[in-house]
């Protein structure tokens, strides 16, 4: 892997690819940015011309390398340098930095089309020295990935104002946690706030276990789980079997992301409703005014004997001065229109006063919206720059109520705000009495997103005294400065839920897995273990193929979590009718809806055609992708039946210090 960055997201994509992929990296930076040191799996090499020319991508091993990740903050700088790339290796995988996302979707497509038109020439000079026949590639996925750190960081901030974790994977547009759980949670039974997520995908139905953690109740620093070497070791990926056996162990489990549904008393418009065009007073004041009107019809109908329609509608007449005066009527009918007449100069202004009032709330409705009246267990969002607008969208999509507070009313956050419905507050948060507006004082989480830190420390320390329970998450820009901001916050308030935020931190993640090729979608850290999530085509697994979920189930190595329903079922034959089924369980068709399946059945026997969502290992991961994972010392493959058409059986095992 070649990762070529001028800040410290290169870094952390570096480290990532090295840690928890096990990949053999090289990091190109420019002259005199950092210390060019080689670690174990990353060799650093410093280069002094930006973008880097094609002696510098030669050194650092371009043609050689499986992927590339271009970094720097300057899009056309990325642009050139992948232009580049893809003339030296066509069959690289090329991972770009955009903050222009539509130009960075033309540029996918361009670059794409230039790997294809290379890779036909190869076949074609293949073809003709083999003499006819059909050529083939390396295997590798060479496909051109843009993404933005904005776009990668907000799942997981937006997870820090719903949870309070980042440790999340997106699959299909579902959000999933790694949720960790004290024995004694396990022992009440407590629900694991799996409700069904939005966006039509179905939420796993329980709680799935994805690792036994060292610890237990009498021993919460796991030395019980401890190894010879008195690392902690959390068993990973565990059978039912051995989840009952750990009662008294913690187990972190798998969990969707999703809001709860708001309280009866909790407003969430989207826009303005009946009650916000009319103020309280004046609709009790129109109230008043309605009951003294039908009072005087009743009133005219009893005393002048005429009939209630007709007497209501004299009292109306009377009430808009357009009757004929009660001259020589009785006495009774002369002072129910003198009532009557009074009534009505009550009623003009009150007239106005609505129709003023409800020409505001339509003007504000079509401008920004104020927090509206009791509002409560809301996200104040704190800046609209672009990693705060697109967190605005991810918890809108979530269902969070949110409130905005933001300094320049010409940040390109405002117009997004103002076609989502969300209330905004404008203003300086360091000012007093703009938290007050966003009311901070009975929000759930405020995230503090703008890019001077300093501000966001601020905000912080200003909305804890008026919340001592709110969730506060911070962006930093300096990771330690931001572990320091979070040990001191958590020392002065330690019942309070703080989190502080790197962008570069929770970005990497997403650009460490886009270069390993878009099968894997995430990993999360268990204790001092990696968890790797990754979409596989039984097609290209014969150790999945012709197995039942429940028998494609190898503890410690793998799991199958969920079914991609989201391709026609192949199949089908030509009239639209399904093959017999293979076992029982789902089977999906075209006319199903699109998304992930995870109520699967232990028995559903898995296809050719069919396209999964595996929790594994990295020797695991490893052993399905086919790259080769070292036995560690003194430990022999278990003996496990190969899988039908599979006659080697070859097996490798975890490693015992998967991390």
């Amino acid at each position: 892997m070649v990762v070529c960055g001028d800040d410290a997201l290169a870094h952390r994509i570096a480290a990532e690819l090295a840690d928890v992929y096990r990949q053999d990296v090289v990091l190109l930076v420019p002259a005199g940015s950092g210390p060019d040191t080689d670690g174990p799996r990353v060799r650093v090499r410093a280069s002094d011309r930006t973008p880097p020319d094609e002696t510098a991508l030669s050194e650092a091993g371009v043609h050689r390398a499986q992927a590339l990740a271009l970094l720097y903050e300057d899009d056309e700088v990325n642009m050139r340098a992948a232009f580049l790339a893809r003339r030296l290796n066509p069959h690289i995988r090329l991972v770009l930095r955009m903050y222009n996302r539509n130009l960075g979707r033309r540029m996918a497509e361009l670059l794409d089309q230039a790997r294809g038109q290379a890779e036909e020439q190869d076949t074609a000079d293949t073809t003709h020295r083999a003499g006819g026949g059909r050529g083939t590639g390396d295997g590798h996925d060479a496909t051109t990935i843009v993404l933005s750190d904005a776009d990668t960081a907000a799942p997981a901030l937006a997870a820090t104002a719903v949870t309070g974790t980042r440790k999340i994977v997106q699959a299909d547009g579902l959000l999933l946690r790694a949720a960790e759980r004290a024995p004694a949670e396990r022992r009440t039974g407590r629900p694991g706030g799996n409700e069904a997520a939005p966006g039509g995908n179905e939420a796993p139905p329980g709680p799935v276990t994805l690792a036994l953690l060292s610890s237990t109740t009498h021993d919460p620093a796991g030395a019980d789980g401890s190894d010879r070497s008195g690392r902690l070791a959390p068993r990973l990926l565990p059978d039912d079997e051995q989840v009952r056996a750990a009662a008294g162990h913690g187990t972190v489990v798998l969990e969707a992301v999703s809001h709860e549904p708001a309280l009866p008393g909790r407003r969430e418009s989207r826009g303005a409703s009946p009650r916000e065009l009319l103020s309280p007073r004046v609709r009790w004041a129109l109230a008043g005014v309605c009951c003294a009107v039908a009072a005087l019809a009743v009133t005219s109908w009893v005393t002048t004997g005429d009939h209630l329609l007709h007497a209501a509608y004299l009292t109306l007449l009377d009430l808009f001065a357009i009757g004929d005066p009660a001259v020589g009527e009785p006495t009774a009918r002369q002072v129910l229109q003198i009532l009557a007449g009074l009534l009505g100069l009550v009623l003009l202004p009150l007239l106005i006063a609505g129709s003023l009032e409800a020409l505001g709330a339509y003007r504000s409705a079509a401008a920004l919206r104020r927090p509206p009246r009791g509002l409560s267990g809301h996200v104040v969002l704190l800046g609209l720059g672009r990693i705060g607008t697109r967190v605005l969208v991810q918890l809108h999509e979530l269902g969070v109520p949110v409130v905005c507070v933001e300094e320049d009313p010409e940040a390109r956050g405002i117009a997004h705000a103002r076609t989502l419905r969300v209330p905004v507050v404008l203003g300086d948060v360091t000012q007093e009495g703009v938290l007050e507006a966003a009311k901070i004082h009975r929000a759930r989480a405020l995230l503090a997103l703008t890019s001077a830190d300093t501000t966001n420390l601020e905000a912080a320390l200003c909305a804890r005294p008026l919340n001592p329970d709110l969730l506060v998450a911070l962006r930093l820009y300096d990771d330690d400065f931001a572990t320091t901001v979070y040990r001191t916050l958590r020392a002065a308030h330690p019942d309070a839920l703080t989190r502080s935020r790197s962008v570069s931190t929770l970005a990497a993640p997403a650009f460490a897995t886009a270069m390993m090729g878009r099968q894997i979608l995430g990993a999360i850290a268990v204790e001092r273990r990696v968890l790797v999530f990754a979409a596989l085509d039984i097609a290209d697994q014969p150790r999945l193929a012709g197995r039942t979920v429940a028998e494609a189930f190898r503890p410690g190595a793998w799991r199958i979590l969920a079914l991609d329903t989201s391709t026609p079922d192949p199949a089908e034959d030509a009239d639209g009718r399904n093959a017999p089924e293979l076992g029982g369980g789902p089977r999906r068709s075209a006319a199903e809806p699109s998304g992930l399946l995870w109520d699967l059945h232990p028995g559903y026997v898995l296809h050719p055609g069919d396209r999964v969502v595996v929790a594994a290992t990295r020797a695991g991961l490893a052993e399905l992708l086919g790259r080769a994972a070292d036995p560690a010392p003194g430990r022999t493959p278990p003996a496990v039946a190969p899988p039908p058409g599979d006659r080697t059986g070859r097996r490798g095992p975890p490693r015992a210090d998967d991390t």
